[in-house]
């Protein structure tokens, strides 16, 4: 059954939750300043290829902060200004803690939270009711981009793209998915994002930047595409052969 943690055991369960994480893991905090450990952790997840959602209530991420999360291919970052929950979560474990993702608050605050483990059939129905509202406030936070270099917009205009997807991009009628929102828009390796998507962005212009959905099948890419890799590995060969790549 959940039991109670410490400042001490928060940290430690913390890292050991990033640490173990599978596929899932999201890092709920207002306050955003990693220690070296947990930068550590995150490049190592980050190596791995797998996705770490990151949801942050206070905008003032400092320049070394924000170098360090630019270079995270896998991170997503939101923003959420209402946020005041603490809660880290991967497959099989949840912190609820006061704690801060907060470097000073793990060294020299007290701090008290609860463990929950999803492997005890005492704490399953807990986990589950608690990531609803973690999924919840995912959906309802913005996705927050850091600043990198600009791309000309000369190759795209300002065309309405179609939402019907009854039309693959498997088809061969030259019709492809934006990577970002999933629509169909033509099909091009070199512009795989609609209008709308692309002038946000433009923004930052990170041509790794993870994306939503394959340009091929439009399928959800769980973070495999990029303006840079836009179609799924195991979707190329047959993009290849449909549109004479």
């Amino acid at each position: 059954m959940a039991r109670f943690i410490n400042t001490r055991k928060a940290v430690s369960e913390i890292e050991d939750l990033i640490r173990n994480a599978g596929e899932k893991l999201f890092l709920v905090s207002p306050y955003l300043k990693l220690s070296k450990d947990f930068k550590e952790l995150l490049t190592y997840r980050n190596s791995k290829d797998k996705i770490t959602t990151v949801i942050f209530g206070k905008q003032e991420l400092n320049p070394d902060e924000m170098k360090f999360l630019q270079g995270l291919r896998f991170v997503i970052l939101k923003y959420n200004e209402d946020l005041h929950a603490k809660c880290y979560v991967n497959d099989e474990k949840m912190v609820i803690t006061s704690l801060n993702l907060y470097e000073f608050s793990m060294a020299n605050n007290k701090e008290m939270g609860v463990l929950i483990d999803k492997n005890d059939p005492a704490d399953i129905q807990l986990y589950e009711d608690a990531f609803k509202e973690v999924d919840y406030i995912n959906q309802t936070s913005q996705g927050f981009e850091l600043s990198a270099p600009k791309v000309i917009a000369s190759n795209y205009t300002d065309s309405k793209p179609t939402r019907d997807k009854s039309t693959s991009g498997q088809s061969g009628k030259n019709l492809g998915y934006c990577i970002r929102t999933g629509i169909s828009i033509p099909f091009s390796v070199e512009k795989p994002l609609c209008y709308e998507a692309f002038k946000k962005w433009n923004e930052y212009g990170d041509p790794e930047y993870p994306e939503k959905f394959c340009h091929f099948s439009g399928e959800p890419s769980n973070g495999e595409t990029s303006v840079s890799r836009p179609i799924l590995k195991k979707n190329w060969k047959k993009a290849k052969e449909t549109f004479n790549l």
